[in-house]
């Protein structure tokens, strides 16, 4: 016998004897409850054990339990249920005082090993136990997980699990995408209510995605991915739904005080950050012994000033006509700063006066104030060059310059408001809420300025003002070269002069009132079932939204740049490009409030801009579910249910005819739309052993258009020829998706994982662009002349789709190696999407926004109070916008090449550190994009097309964490 084993054996031995040595005049009583976290729902028939003195009872109704007669000592306290994993507990009993140990569980799920221990259990476990024991597909993180790395938003949070792709923008991530299916076709949910879009803008212009940038990670208690819907959730999730569940108050606590203080810095800019969050709870009542009342308030507050170099290109794309492959029409120059103030704040107040009567009132708001100051420097090319006689990869070509500043406010807010409660009745339950949600945008400004170089070239043959500017864009894409032949260097603020001066102000406002009511009866048809139930319910979601803006063009005085130009030239892009000194945004707006007379507004058009941006929908869906659980064999679960959900729409725009770029007329367009649908599932689980489960799943679920995509909105320009129109008879994109996995859950929340995916799709929305001659222009289209090309864009359905997939996760915690090397560990997951569509004629591609490849990967370190963490991210590329015909043929008709637009593939690495001195004092620090990586998007799939390159540098951030 090792020293080791003998050393186990002694102290098993001396905590066996303890309680037998002592007195029994002082042995207590051992009491406690099982309970699950959401809705405070208790366990009943719960097996709870004393391990050493073989102290044996289970939970009754109300999921309490008592042991008498207890002597002081320490023990092993064991919850188990037939068929699960068995949990325990050390616990110690002090004499002459009864003791009290509570059990809570992570989700709202009937059986008990998806129970969450309140001291020893750490994060990935409570993860592991909650997903181990739902009955549908999901993947579970919470908050202490979270903070392990540097991920500032919900977004960069989720996407630590599986199946989930990020999009970023700014530096940030910002819209989820799960296994495939782009963001709009995705439901995000607070404690069980929808989140509203913040902002119009969405991939792919439906305006439901919600934008997780404006969610800070520290306001959330957990982060769940559901793959496979139950009839008791909303049926809209093409590709699954976020769950942001809110923190809650210990269990067995009174009080509790986390409190985070931290700093850092942003590395391009050399910009500071502020991060701090405060999160507390306590119980109160009459007296120390009744506290019926809970509250638990959380703030969050993360300011920090990133920069972004940019730069973005167009390309001619005429070679049918003889012009140069990746022939320039313009180079933009892009120098950003930014200042992101974000908020969130949540509060919740219960009140549950005994064990079957429950009420509770949330309120959740988070997001952001940002001011964003843009400069660019642009070359904007003729679009004819000619070979350039020294450099075999370079062009040349007439060029003008103009030096651009934007100068912006917008503030993104999401906030949830929710009443509810729970009351058992014997043996039945029922719960129940009200709620709000609202996502709204406003933008309060949005200066733009443009400076335009007039200076006379009298070198140039032709006698105009431009210069003549030879360029590389082949030898190295990513960093294009250029150099002035003739002209004014563009860095120069001498030879500009102020040509446009403009203003904005936006507000989009989405709310939705929602009602529901669930009734949950257990039922015993089946002997092997210990969580059989019966549950059925209704809910009401009442939507609105309303989009405006108001547009201020002006032509200006021609005001020399030099008087508006501020500080030094401004070097950057790592010391590539020079954009000259910037613009002082303030100065040209000061000078502007000073001197009205000097701008004069282009009205007709800015009304024309109003009307355009208007929009008002309202969608309504009421809902009736019912789902019976049940296990007709010892180890197989099963749960069947179907929802039907009418939905009762009423989407309003404006056909706006215009003649010669005026307004000719508009008028209001109206279109109601219902329907209903059912969305059946079955889900089975199996368990082969204690820790092995397999599980097979149909689901049905649905994406309802776009807004963008349904609005009955035409707009017709016959200055650049084109019609766009939304389409209001489109249906909604309908699944039916196949599930299996096979799951191994591992020690110390451990798992490995493989799943299969299949998802039909029926009725998927696609963008749709066909060019016809109008022989005979009538209506709206008078205003075209008879053989005229008209462009005409909309939406339509396309008869079937597909994205099917693997996925894979291992995540382990080597504690098998000897000492200090305990502490490593690994969590990885990988996920495979193959999907198709036809995008044009003859040519099938991946889904937009679909990376066939995604994964992460982290190696873990934990011992001793050292956490160490280094997690990897990749996702390949995707198709993210659809184009046209990227040229015309010699003969006219369109090439077989197409100027869709890829989002490029991405590895990101970060790090995150935390020591903890004890259980209330900790120091943290955290990397953010080692890497540096780009956010890159390109002409066609080429990676020698680049369109737009940015990038942020690094991040650092460092604090402490009080924990009471």
């Amino acid at each position: 016998m090792s020293l080791a084993q003998a050393c186990r054996l002694a102290l098993g031995m001396i905590a066996l004897a303890a309680p037998i040595m002592v007195n029994a005049a002082d042995s207590v009583a051992l009491s406690g409850h099982v309970e699950i976290a959401t809705g405070h729902k208790p366990i009943s028939g719960a097996r709870v054990e004393i391990r050493e003195i073989r102290a044996v009872t289970t939970t009754d109704a109300n999921g309490n339990y008592q042991l008498q007669g207890v002597a002081p000592g320490a023990y092993t306290l064991v919850v188990k249920v037939d068929g699960q994993r068995a949990l325990q507990r050390k616990i110690t009993v002090d004499a002459g005082t009864p003791a009290m140990e509570n059990f809570v569980l992570g989700a709202d799920v009937k059986s008990l090993d998806q129970i969450n221990v309140s001291a020893p259990v750490t994060a990935d476990m409570e993860a592991r136990a909650v997903q181990q024991q739902a009955p549908n597909m999901i993947f579970v993180q919470p908050a202490a997980a979270i903070e392990r790395l540097p991920d500032v938003n919900a977004g960069e949070a989720v996407r630590r699990l599986p199946g989930v792709s990020l999009e970023t923008d700014t530096g940030e991530g910002r819209f989820v995408n799960i296994r495939g299916l782009d963001a709009d076709l995705n439901s995000t949910t607070f404690d069980g209510v929808r989140l509203m879009p913040t902002n119009v803008s969405t991939p792919t212009g439906g305006g439901r995605a919600v934008a997780f940038d404006s969610i800070p990670a520290g306001l959330v208690g957990a982060l769940t991915i559901t793959n496979t819907n139950l009839p008791e959730q909303d049926a809209e999730a093409l590709g699954g739904t976020v769950e942001i569940t809110s923190k809650t108050m210990p269990r067995d606590r009174d009080q509790f005080v986390d409190l985070q203080l931290g700093t850092g810095l942003e590395n391009l800019r050399d910009t500071p950050i502020k991060d701090y969050e405060l999160t507390g709870g306590f119980r109160f009542g009459p007296d120390k012994n009744y506290k019926p009342f809970t509250f638990i308030g959380t703030v969050n507050y993360y300011q920090d000033h990133r920069g972004i170099d940019d730069v973005e290109a167009g390309y001619v794309d005429q070679q049918g006509s003889g012009v140069p492959d990746k022939a320039f029409t313009d180079l933009d120059q892009r120098y950003y700063n930014y200042q992101r103030t974000r908020h969130g704040y949540g509060a919740e107040l219960d009140f549950q006066p005994d064990d079957d009567d429950k009420w509770y009132a949330r309120y959740f708001d988070a997001g952001y104030t940002e001011r964003k100051s843009r400069d660019s420097l642009i070359l904007d090319f003729a679009g004819a060059p000619v070979a350039d006689p020294n450099n075999p990869n370079g062009l040349i070509d007439d060029a003008t310059y103009t030096k651009s500043a934007e100068h912006e406010k917008e503030m993104i807010d999401s906030r949830v408001m929710i009443l509810g409660g729970q009351n058992n009745f014997g043996s039945w339950r029922t719960d129940y809420h009200l709620a709000m949600s609202i996502g709204s945008y406003n933008k309060p400004y949005d200066y733009g300025i443009n400076f335009a170089n007039g200076t006379p070239n009298p070198s140039n043959p032709d006698g105009s003002g431009a210069s003549i500017v030879s360029y590389d864009n082949i030898t190295n894409p990513n960093y294009p070269s250029y150099s002035i032949l003739q002209g004014q260097n563009p860095t120069n603020p001498n030879g500009y002069t102020l040509n446009d001066f403009s203003n904005g102000t936006e507000h989009d406002h989405d709310q939705e009132y929602s009602i529901g009511d669930n009734v949950t009866i257990p039922t015993s048809f089946f002997a092997q079932s210990n969580n059989e139930y019966l549950k059925f319910g209704v809910n009401a979601r009442m939507r609105e939204r309303n989009n405006s803006q108001q547009n201020f063009d002006y032509n200006p005085a021609a005001l020399p740049f030099s008087q508006f130009a501020m500080g030094q030239p401004i070097t950057y892009y790592d010391n590539h490009y020079s954009i000259g000194p910037l613009i002082n945004p303030q100065a040209l707006i000061n000078y502007f409030s000073a001197n009205p007379g000097q701008f004069v507004e282009n009205s007709a058009n800015d009304f024309l801009g109003d009307l355009q941006s208007h929009g008002h929908d309202s969608e309504n869906i009421y809902a009736g579910y019912g789902e019976y659980a049940f296990q007709p064999m010892e180890k197989l679960s099963l749960l069947a249910g179907v929802r039907y959900e009418l939905t009762n729409a009423q989407y309003e725009g404006l056909n706006i005819l215009t003649s010669n770029g005026a307004l000719v007329s508009y008028s209001p367009n109206i279109v109601n739309r219902n329907y209903g649908n059912f969305f059946p599932t079955v889900q089975a689980k199996y368990s082969f052993d204690t820790d092995l489960i397999g599980r097979v799943v149909y689901s049905k679920t649905i994406a309802r258009p776009g807004f963008q995509q349904v609005t009955p909105s035409t707009q017709v320009d016959d200055v650049n020829d084109v019609v766009s129109q939304g389409n209001p008879t489109l249906k909604p994109t309908y699944s039916d998706n196949f599930d299996m996995s096979l799951e191994y859950y591992l020690p110390e929340g451990g798992l490995a994982y493989a799943g299969v995916f299949d998802k039909q799709l029926t009725n998927y929305i696609v963008q749709t662009g066909v060019i016809q001659t109008v022989t005979n222009p009538v209506g709206i289209l008078d205003v075209f002349a008879p053989g005229t090309q008209v462009t005409f864009s909309s939406y339509e359905n396309i008869s079937s789709a597909w994205a099917r997939g693997v996925q894979l996760v291992y995540v382990d915690r080597f504690r098998w190696l000897p000492g200090v090397l305990s502490g490593l560990g690994v969590n990885t997951n990988y996920t495979y999407v193959d999907s198709r569509i036809q995008i044009h004629p003859g040519v099938y591609s991946l889904l937009p926004s679909t990376s066939r490849n995604t994964a992460n990967f982290a190696l873990t370190y934990d011992y001793a109070g050292l956490r160490l963490d280094l997690g990897a991210y990749y996702e390949s590329k995707n198709i993210f916008t659809v184009g046209g015909p990227l040229y015309t043929n010699a003969d006219g008709t369109p090439a077989n090449v197409y100027a869709d637009q890829y989002s490029s593939a991405r590895t990101s690495l970060d790090f995150g550190a935390s020591y903890a001195f004890n259980d209330t004092f900790s120091v943290y620090f955290g990397a953010k994009n080692l890497t540096n990586t780009k956010l890159r998007f390109t002409e066609t799939a080429a990676n020698n097309r680049p369109i737009q390159r940015e990038f942020y540098d690094q991040t650092f951030t460092a604090g402490v964490r009080i924990h009471l």
